[in-house]
């Protein structure tokens, strides 16, 4: 083996091992810098420093924990009756405003379809997309409008055809019952499939194999 194939496979075993570990970091450093946007003003504003000796990483660890409880109370208040008249008159207050009710309403169709039950994945099915003869993964999201049904004369599904390693892009396509073909799989299985671009599956393989053969995954 020649010096320079080498040089090249360790390079490349090193950088495959020190990539996950520099964006590990990089990503940690970035949720501190945003969350800390969020943590100094109420640091500043509360004065939280002088009731911790001046030693403002616990000043900060207090705002973020005053934070997080004054978010719950919202959420238990916001799910009484009472809260939902006042956060009613919250969503009207804030239509009344032109450039900002575009930005709300926006915003709070989003939220509200990631809480809402019934906008979760039905099921995981096979579709055959983007040509005939190859098959995709996609998620049933529910049934097609009246219209579509009408102009196709049968019952459609909307499918959720995402794009892997990054699952949440992708294409909504409306597919007639008869080319949808369900799986006997989890959503969440199905997600991790597209996350690791199929190489979950083979990992589940072969933890079957080794389970059957009695190996233990942590060998001496």
């Amino acid at each position: 083996m020649s010096v320079g194939k080498v040089l090249r496979d360790s390079f490349i075993a090193g950088l495959a091992l020190v990539a996950p570990l520099v964006v590990t970091v990089f990503v940690l450093q970035f949720l501190v810098n945003w969350l800390t946007t969020f943590i100094d003003p109420v640091v500043q504003e509360t004065q939280l420093a002088q009731y911790t000796a001046n030693i403002h990483i616990v000043a900060q660890v207090l705002a973020l924990a005053i934070i997080v409880l004054t978010v719950v109370v919202l959420g238990y208040v916001a799910q009484r009756s009472f809260g939902k008249r006042v956060f009613g008159w919250v969503d009207r207050g804030v239509g009344l405003v032109p450039l900002v009710r575009t930005i709300y309403s926006s915003v709070r169709q989003v939220s509200n379809a990631l809480m809402e039950r019934s906008s979760r994945y039905e099921s995981v099915v096979l579709v055959e997309y983007p040509r005939e003869g190859l098959y995709s993964l996609g998620f049933v999201t529910g049934d097609s409008p009246a219209q579509v049904k009408e102009t196709v004369d049968g019952d459609v599904y909307n499918v959720f055809v995402p794009k892997s390693p990054n699952p949440t892009g992708g294409n909504l396509i409306m597919a007639p019952e008869d080319q949808v073909y369900t799986l006997d799989m989890s959503v969440r299985r199905g997600v991790r499939l597209l996350v690791t671009t199929g190489m979950a599956e083979r990992q589940e393989e072969l933890a079957e194999l080794r389970n059957e053969a009695g190996v233990s995954e942590s060998r001496p």
